[in-house]
């Protein structure tokens, strides 16, 4: 017996697509922000709550630019101007 469920070709009311707008790198819009491991304030944005670091696809970042700012970041959290991660007392 054949499922009888079955949903009309052009029933676009079900599935309207979402419209997700693409993340530019910051680095490449804008020459003048340099990724440097002494420029906290810079580098605070591309890390979570928890202190990691976010993700290509969510920050946005190019591959290239996401490898230096990773290369920037343990740099900074070895210099102790960042934190490996936050202090959480239980």
């Amino acid at each position: 017996m054949p499922y009888q469920n079955r949903r009309k070709p052009n029933d676009k009311s079900r599935f309207r697509r979402t419209y997700h707008r693409r993340k530019i790198c910051r680095f490449c819009a804008d020459s003048s922000l340099v990724i440097d491991y002494k420029e906290i304030k810079v580098l605070r944005y591309f890390t979570t709550e928890r202190g990691k670091i976010t993700p290509r696809r969510i920050s946005g970042n190019c591959a290239k630019h996401q490898r230096i700012l990773t290369l920037a970041l343990k740099r900074a959290r070895n210099m102790a101007l960042m934190p490996f991660t936050t202090s959480v007392v239980r």
